[in-house]
């Protein structure tokens, strides 16, 4: 049962911090403005890993490769813990387990669209006026316009969320047939 928990508990917090950092590393991207609550939130959590790795890795294009770095050294991390956690030999991940981190680092940002696209589809129907509003929509609609652009509205219903929705879980299926047959997962 301990061991159970162990893994929970790295699991989680693994997860969260692995998300948090391809948030960052997003907002980057889209240029998201830096003075709202959940930027610098996201800041503050990572600034302890992502700023000394941004000495080495600059940012390049826009592209803030500090930030993935640090997602994918916390994957790693993620997994020889988990490894440990089950008593296995966390030595022989390596080589194999370069290539696991980088497939879990992918589940990490599709369960973060997913659940940043299911909160924004949430909060428009419970209370479309709220702060956060606009920061998700910031951050989802570069994922929602070209669905937009297939699929108009329907009755006056954005239909677009979901549409997403559906196509991150085939991806995340197809991501777990994959990492199934390739290594046995």
């Amino acid at each position: 049962m301990f061991g159970e928990i162990a893994r929970f508990l790295i699991d989680t917090i693994f997860t969260l911090f692995g998300a948090v950092l391809l948030l960052r590393a997003w907002m980057q991207v889209i240029r998201m403005p830096p003075g709202n609550p959940i930027s610098r939130g996201v800041f503050q959590v990572t600034d302890w890993l992502v700023l000394p790795l941004r000495r080495i890795l600059p940012g390049y294009r826009g592209i803030d490769w500090a930030s993935l770095v640090a997602a994918y050294l916390t994957a790693l991390v993620f997994l020889v813990l988990m490894v440990a956690a089950v008593g296995g030999q966390p030595a022989l991940l390596f080589p194999l387990g370069l290539l696991i981190a980088l497939l879990t680092l992918v589940k990490w940002a599709l369960n973060l669209l997913m659940w940043l696209t299911l909160l924004m589809a949430v909060m428009s129907w419970v209370n479309p006026h709220s702060p956060a509003m606009p920061v998700l929509d910031y951050l989802t609609t570069p994922f929602l316009r070209p669905i937009r652009r297939v699929l108009p509205p329907i009755g006056g219903a954005d239909l677009s969320p979901l549409a997403l929705f559906l196509i991150i879980q085939v991806l995340l299926m197809l991501l777990a047939r994959g990492g199934f047959l390739l290594f046995g997962m």
